[in-house]
């Protein structure tokens, strides 16, 4: 059993003897040649090869090839010859040199084997619904409904490895940096967070219903208030919201909160778990400090807040430009204080017309009004459907501002600067993945600060947070809260790796008044902020101290560090995309009684199929 992550060694897995076996399969070698040894597994092949039997035992540190034969055992072999795949034996024997001319060099266990004295059926196996040898060749489907048979298998074990060895080295890291680890509420209180709650009737309090927790984030702030300087938890967090290949229903975050310190604090104490995990798991060395990249740059330049910084292709601004055009789109945008943005792609002669028909489609997707494409011909000669519109001297600006040559192509979006930012944010991502841009081998890591303390929620006609309603304004700009909510910017991170945010924080409000007001802008009237916040106000009204701190999500590090394309492949027991659990059925229905005992009745519901 081979292992890709090179730092997670088999000494991290030691066996243990116990009373039905010595050693495990995986830590035999030629040192131990002539030992008696007992082992027990699964099998995993068997061959026969007429008075020879070969079995590939298997076992959670690896395989060793046992060998039966007939001429010196007959009632081994003879049980031998019973066994089928999957089946659990445990078998006596001596730990033999292979022959050179057998050694199996893709086998770390492949210069030995066991020649059997004796075997036993401890269980008997059904024949699995396919073979572990053959994963790749399954649908997810059937390995999520198979799950028990799924984990056996060389990738799942490695993956759910390393998951083990991220959480060890966190918690030791934080051990040795201050920080007390402490459990928080699973049934806690619905408090509007941003996604849909999980909810949970109460049958002691009839009508009443807990929720499980989004985040302990009022429970880690509770506690920086109760006089604890450090502390963290690897928590399991619940949100209601659809899903994506890298979300669960259910999911882990590395949550850690610490008091008296500043936004620097935060930093550099993450960047030094990040560097440690990476050289004990991978035996990487990483460059530090991280890249740090301002919100508004971040969307200017790479047309989102979670940049990947793999590949070039930036974002270049092209507003002023335009800004005398006749072109009425232009004109339209500009007088509504919108921007012209535009992306340059070298090579734009491999892109037919429905490719070019599709990034208009994209860009209308995510919220642009629509897409202008250019292709530079022969002399620097702009072909496009728009390019009469232009004239001489803004075609010239453009062709100097973005360095365009023969078979370049130009795709520019004008809009209000975030859709614009947000549609050429795609394209830019889908171009480095389709022109093969991006170095799959790296890992480049940057921290976007300075965001916005408010968003505004189109569906929702109002102001909504950026993160979450407890995260502190910057003082420079928090004399705008009054007058110009919009443009005060918070004290807020994000470290993003590789395109993917991989955890987010903020200094914490410990100001009351502070607190409150950020509650009213938000237009939560005084009855919802007692119901939803009361003992959080009460709480922060003895005294709090400056603090802060960060969630990273263990699923979503994992699974980038094994570049994996799923967290479903670093987590024992997923969900699927519409949140199911194939293996158990679930969710599933439940008894009138179990209802009736939290005093719940339900009203009809129509099937999926009927929908």
């Amino acid at each position: 059993m081979t292992n890709k992550y090179s730092n997670i060694k088999k000494d991290d897995f030691k066996s243990y003897a116990t009373t039905l076996r010595s050693n495990m399969c995986g830590e035999l070698n030629f040192g131990m040649v002539d030992s008696k040894v007992k082992l027990c597994g699964w099998v995993n092949k068997r061959r026969d090869h007429g008075k020879l039997i070969f079995i590939d035992l298997r076992d959670f540190s690896g395989l060793i090839q046992v060998v039966f034969d007939a001429n010196i055992n007959e009632a081994s072999y003879s049980i031998a010859k019973e066994i089928r795949a999957e089946y659990i034996i445990s078998i006596e024997g001596t730990l033999k040199a292979r022959t050179a001319e057998t050694v199996n060099r893709d086998l770390a266990t492949g210069d030995v084997e066991v020649a059997a004295d004796s075997i036993n059926i401890l269980s008997r196996s059904k024949t699995p619904p396919y073979a572990l040898d053959e994963r790749d060749r399954v649908d997810e489907m059937s390995r999520l409904k198979y799950r028990y048979v799924d984990l056996r298998t060389e990738d799942m074990q490695e993956n759910l490895r390393l998951r083990h060895k991220v959480s060890s080295t966190t918690r030791q890291y934080l051990n040795s940096n201050g920080f007390i680890e402490v459990e928080t509420p699973i049934l806690a209180k619905s408090t509007p967070e941003g996604a849909r709650d999980f909810l949970v009737p109460s049958r002691l309090n009839p009508g009443n219903f807990y929720a499980l927790p989004q985040s302990p984030q009022l429970y880690k702030q509770i506690l920086m208030f109760s006089g604890f300087d450090r502390i963290y938890q690897i928590a399991r967090c619940f949100r209601d919201e659809d899903l994506r290949a890298d979300r669960q229903p259910e999911f882990t975050q590395i949550d850690l909160e610490m008091s008296f310190v500043s936004v620097d604090d935060v930093i550099k104490l993450i960047e030094g778990l990040i560097t440690k995990i990476f050289t004990e798991v991978l035996g990487m060395e990483l460059a530090l400090p991280f890249k740090r990249l301002t919100w508004r740059h971040s969307m200017e330049t790479y047309g989102t807040d979670k940049p990947d910084l793999r590949f070039g292709m930036q974002i270049t601004d092209l507003t002023d430009i335009f800004k005398n055009s006749q072109f009425n789109i232009f004109i339209n945008v500009l007088s509504r204080k919108g921007v012209i943005k535009g992306l340059k792609v070298d090579d734009g002669s491999q892109f037919t017309r429905k490719d070019l028909d599709d990034f208009v489609y994209t860009a209308k997707k995510y919220g642009a009004g629509g897409l202008i494409w250019m292709k530079v011909e022969s002399n620097n000669v702009l072909n496009s459907p728009v390019a009469k519109f232009l004239t001489d001297g803004e075609k010239q600006l453009l062709i100097e501002r973005l360095d365009l040559h023969e078979n370049n192509l130009v795709l520019i979006v004008a809009d209000q600067f975030l859709k614009t930012c947000s549609a050429l944010g795609v394209l830019r991502n889908y171009l480095g993945h389709r022109l093969n841009l991006i170095d799959l081998d790296a890992f480049n890591f940057a921290w976007v600060v300075d965001f916005p303390l408010f968003e505004f929620d189109d569906r929702e006609k109002r102001l909504s947070p950026m993160h979450h309603p407890f995260t502190s304004p910057s003082p420079d700009s928090m004399d705008m809260l009054d007058m110009e909510p919009l443009g005060v910017k918070s004290l807020a991170y994000d470290i993003v790796l590789n395109g993917n945010e991989i955890g987010g924080g903020s200094i914490r409000i410990n100001d009351i008044e502070l607190q409150k007001k950020i509650f009213k802008i938000l237009g939560f009237d005084d009855k919802r902020i007692e119901d939803n916040f009361g003992f959080f106000l009460r709480a922060l009204q003895y005294g709090a101290p400056p603090h802060g701190g960060i969630a990273l999500g263990m699923d979503r590090l994992v699974m980038i560090i094994g570049r994996l394309e799923s967290i479903r492949e670093v987590i024992a027991f997923p969900k699927t995309q519409s949140a199911y659990c194939m293996m158990t059925e679930s969710p599933s229905v439940v008894t009138e009684q179990q209802l009736s005992e939290v005093s719940i009745k339900l009203s009809p519901i129509k099937k999926r199929d009927q929908e």
